[in-house]
Protein backbone atom coordinates (compact mmCIF):
# COMPACT_ATOMS: atom_id res chain seq x y z
CA UNK A 1 0.00 0.00 0.00
CA UNK A 2 1.54 3.48 -0.70
CA UNK A 3 1.21 5.96 1.67
CA UNK A 4 -1.44 7.94 -0.59
CA UNK A 5 -3.32 4.89 -0.14
CA UNK A 6 -2.62 4.26 3.61
CA UNK A 7 -3.50 7.45 4.48
CA UNK A 8 -7.08 7.54 2.92
CA UNK A 9 -7.10 3.93 4.34
CA UNK A 10 -6.79 4.88 7.98
CA UNK A 11 -9.08 8.36 7.46
CA UNK A 12 -5.74 11.19 7.91
CA UNK A 13 -7.32 12.96 5.15
CA UNK A 14 -8.39 16.96 5.47
CA UNK A 15 -7.56 20.04 3.98
CA UNK A 16 -4.53 19.90 2.71
CA UNK A 17 -2.41 21.90 -0.38
CA UNK A 18 -2.56 19.16 -3.00
CA UNK A 19 -3.92 18.29 -6.14
CA UNK A 20 -3.88 14.36 -5.53
CA UNK A 21 -2.77 12.53 -2.36
CA UNK A 22 -0.70 10.47 -4.93
CA UNK A 23 1.99 13.43 -5.09
CA UNK A 24 3.07 12.18 -1.35
CA UNK A 25 3.68 9.14 -2.99
CA UNK A 26 6.71 10.54 -5.41
CA UNK A 27 7.58 14.11 -3.58
CA UNK A 28 11.32 14.37 -4.18
CA UNK A 29 11.27 15.91 -0.93
CA UNK A 30 10.97 13.54 2.32
CA UNK A 31 10.71 15.82 5.39
CA UNK A 32 8.32 16.83 7.50
CA UNK A 33 7.31 18.93 10.69
CA UNK A 34 4.56 18.47 12.99
CA UNK A 35 4.22 20.60 15.99
CA UNK A 36 2.86 20.52 20.02
CA UNK A 37 2.76 23.00 22.30
CA UNK A 38 3.55 22.35 25.81
CA UNK A 39 0.15 23.21 27.37
CA UNK A 40 0.09 20.38 29.74
CA UNK A 41 2.81 17.83 30.88
CA UNK A 42 1.74 15.11 29.15
CA UNK A 43 -0.35 14.40 25.34
CA UNK A 44 -3.91 12.93 24.64
CA UNK A 45 -4.89 10.48 22.52
CA UNK A 46 -6.33 13.63 20.55
CA UNK A 47 -2.54 14.23 19.69
CA UNK A 48 -1.54 10.39 19.58
CA UNK A 49 -3.97 10.96 16.83
CA UNK A 50 -1.78 13.42 14.43
CA UNK A 51 1.27 11.35 16.04
CA UNK A 52 0.00 8.06 14.11
CA UNK A 53 -0.52 9.92 10.59
CA UNK A 54 3.01 11.10 11.15
CA UNK A 55 4.51 7.40 11.83
CA UNK A 56 2.24 6.41 9.01
CA UNK A 57 4.56 8.87 6.34
CA UNK A 58 7.92 7.91 8.58
CA UNK A 59 6.70 4.14 7.53
CA UNK A 60 6.73 5.23 3.69
CA UNK A 61 10.66 6.74 3.90
CA UNK A 62 9.81 10.44 5.42
CA UNK A 63 12.07 11.71 7.72
CA UNK A 64 10.27 13.49 11.10
CA UNK A 65 11.23 17.17 12.36
CA UNK A 66 9.25 17.05 15.77
CA UNK A 67 8.77 20.30 16.95
CA UNK A 68 7.57 20.93 21.08
CA UNK A 69 7.08 24.93 21.21
CA UNK A 70 8.62 26.14 24.06
CA UNK A 71 7.92 29.57 22.74
CA UNK A 72 4.52 28.97 21.16
CA UNK A 73 3.82 27.51 24.33
CA UNK A 74 4.56 30.87 26.22
CA UNK A 75 1.52 32.53 24.28
CA UNK A 76 -0.91 29.84 23.70
CA UNK A 77 -2.86 28.85 20.69
CA UNK A 78 -5.73 30.73 20.07
CA UNK A 79 -9.40 28.95 21.19
CA UNK A 80 -12.34 30.19 19.40
CA UNK A 81 -13.57 31.44 22.88
CA UNK A 82 -11.24 33.35 25.22
CA UNK A 83 -7.66 34.05 26.24
CA UNK A 84 -5.67 31.16 27.51
CA UNK A 85 -3.89 31.63 30.89
CA UNK A 86 -0.44 32.35 30.48
CA UNK A 87 1.97 29.35 31.81
CA UNK A 88 5.48 30.31 33.59
CA UNK A 89 8.29 29.43 32.04
CA UNK A 90 9.09 27.07 34.73
CA UNK A 91 6.13 24.79 33.81
CA UNK A 92 6.58 25.21 29.95
CA UNK A 93 9.95 23.71 30.54
CA UNK A 94 8.94 20.82 32.41
CA UNK A 95 5.98 20.04 30.40
CA UNK A 96 8.21 20.07 27.44
CA UNK A 97 10.66 17.63 28.96
CA UNK A 98 7.32 15.18 29.65
CA UNK A 99 5.94 15.57 25.84
CA UNK A 100 9.21 15.21 23.83
CA UNK A 101 9.83 11.66 25.84
CA UNK A 102 6.04 10.65 24.89
CA UNK A 103 6.83 11.79 21.30
CA UNK A 104 9.88 9.63 20.62
CA UNK A 105 8.34 7.13 22.56
CA UNK A 106 5.26 6.81 19.77
CA UNK A 107 7.76 7.28 17.06
CA UNK A 108 10.10 5.21 17.97
CA UNK A 109 7.78 2.12 19.14
CA UNK A 110 9.02 -0.27 21.86
CA UNK A 111 12.71 0.64 21.39
CA UNK A 112 11.79 4.29 22.12
CA UNK A 113 14.89 7.06 22.03
CA UNK A 114 17.27 5.04 20.23
CA UNK A 115 14.79 3.44 17.28
CA UNK A 116 13.53 7.07 16.74
CA UNK A 117 17.06 7.88 16.19
CA UNK A 118 17.16 5.30 13.79
CA UNK A 119 14.52 6.37 11.93
CA UNK A 120 16.02 9.79 11.64
CA UNK A 121 13.79 11.62 13.98
CA UNK A 122 15.04 15.13 15.02
CA UNK A 123 13.41 16.78 17.85
CA UNK A 124 13.20 20.96 17.94
CA UNK A 125 12.14 23.27 20.03
CA UNK A 126 11.03 26.40 18.66
CA UNK A 127 12.37 28.62 21.85
CA UNK A 128 15.70 27.76 20.34
CA UNK A 129 15.64 30.22 17.59
CA UNK A 130 13.14 32.52 19.17
CA UNK A 131 15.06 33.50 22.81
CA UNK A 132 17.38 35.74 20.90
CA UNK A 133 14.99 37.07 18.31
CA UNK A 134 15.00 40.83 17.89
CA UNK A 135 11.45 42.24 17.69
CA UNK A 136 12.02 44.74 15.18
CA UNK A 137 13.73 42.19 13.11
CA UNK A 138 10.99 39.90 13.47
CA UNK A 139 8.78 42.85 12.41
CA UNK A 140 10.58 43.85 9.22
CA UNK A 141 10.58 39.94 8.01
CA UNK A 142 7.21 38.71 8.82
CA UNK A 143 5.47 41.10 10.20
CA UNK A 144 5.60 42.89 7.09
CA UNK A 145 5.06 39.73 4.79
CA UNK A 146 1.72 39.53 5.81
CA UNK A 147 -1.45 42.61 5.19
CA UNK A 148 -3.89 43.01 8.34
CA UNK A 149 -6.75 41.99 5.61
CA UNK A 150 -5.04 38.04 5.53
CA UNK A 151 -4.47 38.19 8.88
CA UNK A 152 -8.30 39.21 10.02
CA UNK A 153 -9.52 37.07 7.76
CA UNK A 154 -8.52 33.92 9.83
CA UNK A 155 -11.88 32.09 11.33
CA UNK A 156 -10.35 32.05 14.99
CA UNK A 157 -10.10 35.91 14.88
CA UNK A 158 -13.33 36.90 12.99
CA UNK A 159 -15.13 34.89 15.82
CA UNK A 160 -13.28 36.41 18.45
CA UNK A 161 -13.46 39.82 17.92
CA UNK A 162 -17.66 39.54 15.69
CA UNK A 163 -20.63 39.92 17.56
CA UNK A 164 -20.76 38.29 21.04
CA UNK A 165 -16.56 37.47 20.63
CA UNK A 166 -14.36 38.09 23.76
CA UNK A 167 -11.82 39.91 22.09
CA UNK A 168 -8.02 38.95 21.56
CA UNK A 169 -4.76 40.27 22.65
CA UNK A 170 -2.19 40.86 20.54
CA UNK A 171 0.11 38.11 21.79
CA UNK A 172 -2.34 35.69 20.84
CA UNK A 173 -3.54 37.37 17.60
CA UNK A 174 0.30 37.36 16.98
CA UNK A 175 0.85 33.47 17.18
CA UNK A 176 -0.29 32.74 13.62
CA UNK A 177 2.90 34.62 12.72
CA UNK A 178 5.29 33.17 15.30
CA UNK A 179 4.41 29.34 14.16
CA UNK A 180 4.50 30.44 10.11
CA UNK A 181 8.43 31.43 11.09
CA UNK A 182 8.77 28.03 12.99
CA UNK A 183 7.97 26.49 9.18
CA UNK A 184 10.16 29.09 7.62
CA UNK A 185 13.02 28.55 9.83
CA UNK A 186 13.12 25.02 9.50
CA UNK A 187 12.99 25.22 5.65
CA UNK A 188 15.61 27.14 5.43
CA UNK A 189 17.77 25.40 8.28
CA UNK A 190 16.75 21.88 7.29
CA UNK A 191 14.79 22.04 3.83
CA UNK A 192 11.54 21.05 5.32
CA UNK A 193 8.99 21.59 2.80
CA UNK A 194 5.64 20.06 4.13
CA UNK A 195 3.89 20.71 7.75
CA UNK A 196 1.51 17.82 8.97
CA UNK A 197 -1.20 18.74 11.64
CA UNK A 198 -4.01 18.57 12.74
CA UNK A 199 -7.55 20.06 10.79
CA UNK A 200 -7.80 22.67 13.20
CA UNK A 201 -4.11 24.11 12.90
CA UNK A 202 -4.02 24.46 8.94
CA UNK A 203 -4.83 28.06 9.05
CA UNK A 204 -1.62 28.67 10.92
CA UNK A 205 0.15 26.02 8.94
CA UNK A 206 -1.02 28.09 5.62
CA UNK A 207 0.84 31.16 7.22
CA UNK A 208 4.46 29.28 6.90
CA UNK A 209 3.45 28.28 3.13
CA UNK A 210 3.37 32.36 2.95
CA UNK A 211 6.34 32.75 4.29
CA UNK A 212 8.39 30.35 2.60
CA UNK A 213 6.91 31.57 -0.88
CA UNK A 214 7.14 35.12 -0.17
CA UNK A 215 10.32 35.04 1.07
CA UNK A 216 12.32 32.28 -0.44
CA UNK A 217 10.94 32.11 -3.60
CA UNK A 218 9.84 28.08 -2.63
CA UNK A 219 6.83 25.78 -2.54
CA UNK A 220 5.97 24.54 0.95
CA UNK A 221 2.92 22.56 2.05
CA UNK A 222 0.62 21.14 4.51
CA UNK A 223 -1.14 18.19 4.71
CA UNK A 224 -3.60 17.63 8.17
CA UNK A 225 -5.68 15.24 9.59
CA UNK A 226 -9.21 15.45 11.03
CA UNK A 227 -9.74 15.74 14.32
CA UNK A 228 -11.02 12.72 16.19
CA UNK A 229 -14.35 12.76 17.16
CA UNK A 230 -16.23 10.10 19.40
CA UNK A 231 -18.46 7.93 17.04
CA UNK A 232 -20.77 7.91 19.97
CA UNK A 233 -21.16 11.11 21.68
CA UNK A 234 -20.20 13.46 18.94
CA UNK A 235 -17.57 14.96 21.39
CA UNK A 236 -13.91 15.54 20.52
CA UNK A 237 -10.88 13.34 21.98
CA UNK A 238 -8.81 15.97 24.38
CA UNK A 239 -8.24 18.34 27.33
CA UNK A 240 -11.04 21.24 25.91
CA UNK A 241 -13.74 18.85 25.86
CA UNK A 242 -12.92 17.55 29.66
CA UNK A 243 -12.26 13.86 28.34
CA UNK A 244 -8.98 13.89 28.14
CA UNK A 245 -7.35 9.96 28.00
CA UNK A 246 -3.98 11.07 28.71
CA UNK A 247 -0.70 9.35 26.79
CA UNK A 248 1.40 9.58 30.36
CA UNK A 249 0.49 6.71 32.99
CA UNK A 250 1.71 8.11 36.34
CA UNK A 251 1.78 11.99 37.58
CA UNK A 252 4.46 14.05 36.38
CA UNK A 253 2.65 16.65 38.85
CA UNK A 254 -0.39 17.80 37.42
CA UNK A 255 -2.69 14.41 37.72
CA UNK A 256 -2.64 14.52 33.66
CA UNK A 257 -2.42 11.23 34.04
CA UNK A 258 -4.30 7.50 32.71
CA UNK A 259 -2.86 4.66 34.05
CA UNK A 260 -2.16 1.75 31.98
CA UNK A 261 -4.61 -0.58 32.66
CA UNK A 262 -7.33 2.13 32.69
CA UNK A 263 -5.62 3.55 28.81
CA UNK A 264 -6.72 -0.47 27.67
CA UNK A 265 -10.01 -0.68 29.37
CA UNK A 266 -11.07 2.75 27.71
CA UNK A 267 -10.67 1.64 23.85
CA UNK A 268 -11.82 -2.04 25.37
CA UNK A 269 -15.56 -0.25 25.56
CA UNK A 270 -15.53 1.49 22.48
CA UNK A 271 -18.93 0.63 20.99
CA UNK A 272 -18.90 -1.83 18.15
CA UNK A 273 -20.03 0.90 15.81
CA UNK A 274 -16.56 3.02 16.91
CA UNK A 275 -13.88 0.23 16.25
CA UNK A 276 -14.01 0.15 12.76
CA UNK A 277 -13.07 4.19 12.77
CA UNK A 278 -10.60 4.01 15.59
CA UNK A 279 -8.36 0.92 15.12
CA UNK A 280 -6.90 2.66 11.50
CA UNK A 281 -6.51 5.94 13.27
CA UNK A 282 -4.57 4.22 16.86
CA UNK A 283 -2.85 0.75 15.87
CA UNK A 284 -0.36 -0.10 13.71
CA UNK A 285 -2.47 -3.29 12.31
CA UNK A 286 -2.48 -3.49 8.63
CA UNK A 287 -5.46 -3.38 6.16
CA UNK A 288 -5.60 -6.97 5.79
CA UNK A 289 -4.99 -7.89 9.66
CA UNK A 290 -8.00 -4.86 10.64
CA UNK A 291 -10.54 -6.62 7.92
CA UNK A 292 -10.13 -9.46 9.33
CA UNK A 293 -10.50 -9.11 12.65
CA UNK A 294 -13.61 -6.83 11.81
CA UNK A 295 -14.96 -9.95 9.95
CA UNK A 296 -14.55 -12.66 12.75
CA UNK A 297 -16.00 -9.72 15.45
CA UNK A 298 -19.22 -9.98 13.16
CA UNK A 299 -19.49 -13.77 13.38
CA UNK A 300 -19.19 -13.39 17.21
CA UNK A 301 -19.86 -9.55 18.65
CA UNK A 302 -20.09 -11.14 22.17
CA UNK A 303 -16.75 -11.73 21.98
CA UNK A 304 -15.57 -8.21 21.40
CA UNK A 305 -12.56 -9.35 18.95
CA UNK A 306 -12.28 -5.85 17.51
CA UNK A 307 -12.19 -3.96 20.95
CA UNK A 308 -9.55 -6.06 22.31
CA UNK A 309 -7.34 -5.59 18.68
CA UNK A 310 -7.82 -2.08 19.32
CA UNK A 311 -6.58 -1.96 23.14
CA UNK A 312 -4.21 -3.98 22.46
CA UNK A 313 -2.52 -1.99 19.57
CA UNK A 314 -3.35 1.06 21.10
CA UNK A 315 -1.74 0.44 24.45
CA UNK A 316 1.42 -1.17 22.66
CA UNK A 317 2.03 1.92 20.61
CA UNK A 318 1.72 4.28 23.56
CA UNK A 319 3.34 1.84 26.48
CA UNK A 320 5.01 -1.19 24.46
CA UNK A 321 3.96 -4.73 23.85
CA UNK A 322 5.26 -6.05 27.25
CA UNK A 323 2.93 -3.53 29.26
CA UNK A 324 0.16 -4.46 26.76
CA UNK A 325 0.37 -8.42 27.03
CA UNK A 326 0.10 -8.17 30.87
CA UNK A 327 -3.01 -5.51 30.99
CA UNK A 328 -4.63 -8.02 28.70
CA UNK A 329 -4.06 -11.38 30.67
CA UNK A 330 -4.66 -9.12 34.09
CA UNK A 331 -8.06 -7.95 32.10
CA UNK A 332 -9.00 -11.56 31.87
CA UNK A 333 -8.32 -12.62 34.85
CA UNK A 334 -9.86 -9.78 36.51
CA UNK A 335 -12.83 -10.18 34.27
CA UNK A 336 -12.98 -13.75 34.79
CA UNK A 337 -16.31 -14.56 36.27
CA UNK A 338 -14.75 -17.90 37.79
CA UNK A 339 -12.11 -15.92 39.42
CA UNK A 340 -12.04 -16.57 43.27
CA UNK A 341 -9.87 -12.89 44.52
CA UNK A 342 -9.13 -14.33 47.40
CA UNK A 343 -7.24 -16.80 45.75
CA UNK A 344 -4.27 -14.74 44.64
CA UNK A 345 -1.17 -15.31 46.16
CA UNK A 346 0.69 -11.98 47.57
CA UNK A 347 3.28 -12.76 44.41
CA UNK A 348 0.02 -12.50 41.56
CA UNK A 349 -1.11 -9.15 43.46
CA UNK A 350 2.58 -7.56 43.80
CA UNK A 351 2.38 -8.42 39.98
CA UNK A 352 -1.52 -6.75 39.67
CA UNK A 353 0.16 -3.82 41.54
CA UNK A 354 2.32 -2.51 39.12
CA UNK A 355 -0.94 -1.79 37.14
CA UNK A 356 -3.70 -0.71 39.79
CA UNK A 357 -3.59 1.74 42.38
CA UNK A 358 -2.75 0.17 45.88
CA UNK A 359 -3.29 0.76 49.86
CA UNK A 360 -1.81 -0.49 52.85
CA UNK A 361 -3.54 -3.15 54.85
CA UNK A 362 -5.89 -1.55 57.41
CA UNK A 363 -7.26 1.39 55.32
CA UNK A 364 -10.43 2.37 55.57
CA UNK A 365 -12.59 1.42 51.98
CA UNK A 366 -13.67 5.50 51.86
CA UNK A 367 -10.28 6.48 52.53
CA UNK A 368 -9.06 3.48 50.00
CA UNK A 369 -11.55 4.94 47.11
CA UNK A 370 -10.63 8.25 47.22
CA UNK A 371 -6.66 8.75 47.71
CA UNK A 372 -6.91 6.03 44.36
CA UNK A 373 -8.81 8.19 42.76
CA UNK A 374 -11.98 5.73 42.03
CA UNK A 375 -14.09 8.11 43.95
CA UNK A 376 -14.03 12.20 44.17
CA UNK A 377 -14.86 12.89 47.62
CA UNK A 378 -15.90 11.00 50.62
CA UNK A 379 -19.14 11.51 50.44
CA UNK A 380 -19.26 10.11 46.56
CA UNK A 381 -17.50 7.38 48.43
CA UNK A 382 -19.95 6.63 50.69
CA UNK A 383 -22.65 6.86 48.19
CA UNK A 384 -20.84 4.38 45.73
CA UNK A 385 -20.84 1.59 49.10
CA UNK A 386 -24.38 2.42 50.34
CA UNK A 387 -25.42 2.09 46.66
CA UNK A 388 -23.50 -1.17 46.24
CA UNK A 389 -21.15 -0.74 43.69
CA UNK A 390 -18.03 -1.52 45.64
CA UNK A 391 -17.03 -5.35 46.23
CA UNK A 392 -13.84 -6.50 48.24
CA UNK A 393 -12.85 -10.16 47.03
CA UNK A 394 -15.80 -10.39 45.26
CA UNK A 395 -18.31 -9.87 47.77
CA UNK A 396 -20.34 -6.79 47.53
CA UNK A 397 -19.99 -4.65 50.94
CA UNK A 398 -22.96 -2.01 51.84
CA UNK A 399 -21.09 -0.53 54.88
CA UNK A 400 -18.06 1.32 55.60
CA UNK A 401 -15.57 -1.01 56.83
CA UNK A 402 -11.33 -0.73 57.46
CA UNK A 403 -9.84 -3.49 54.69
CA UNK A 404 -7.81 -5.37 57.05
CA UNK A 405 -6.76 -8.02 54.80
CA UNK A 406 -4.87 -8.63 51.56
CA UNK A 407 -8.03 -8.04 49.14
CA UNK A 408 -8.76 -6.70 45.34
CA UNK A 409 -11.58 -3.98 45.73
CA UNK A 410 -13.48 -3.49 42.96
CA UNK A 411 -15.54 -0.58 41.81
CA UNK A 412 -18.38 -0.91 38.94
CA UNK A 413 -17.64 -2.57 36.06
CA UNK A 414 -14.01 -2.07 35.62
CA UNK A 415 -12.54 -0.17 38.29
CA UNK A 416 -9.91 -2.07 40.71
CA UNK A 417 -7.72 -1.31 43.84
CA UNK A 418 -5.35 -3.51 45.53
CA UNK A 419 -4.98 -4.12 49.59
CA UNK A 420 -1.84 -5.71 50.58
Amino acid sequence: MKLSEELVYRGFVAENTFEAAEELDNRESKKFYWGADPSADSLTIGNLAALMMCACFVRHGYQPFLLVGGATGQIGDPKDNGERDLKGLDEVGHNKACIRTQIEKVIGGSDGFSNAQAVGLTMVDNFDWFKNMNYLSFLREVGKSFSMTQLLDRQFVQKRIGEGGSGISYAEFSYTLIQGYDFLHLYRKYGVSLQLCGADQFGNCASGIHLIKRLEGARADAWSTPLVIDPVTGRKFGKSEGNAVWLASSDNGSGNYTSIFDFYQFWLNQADEAVPYLIKIYTLLSKEEIEEILARHAEAPEKRISQRALAFGATAVVHGVDSAKAIENLTAVLFDRNTDFSDFSEDELTEFAAYLPIVAKGTALVDALVSTGLAESKKKAREFISGGAISVNGVKVLEEISVDQTAIVKKGKNKFLIVK
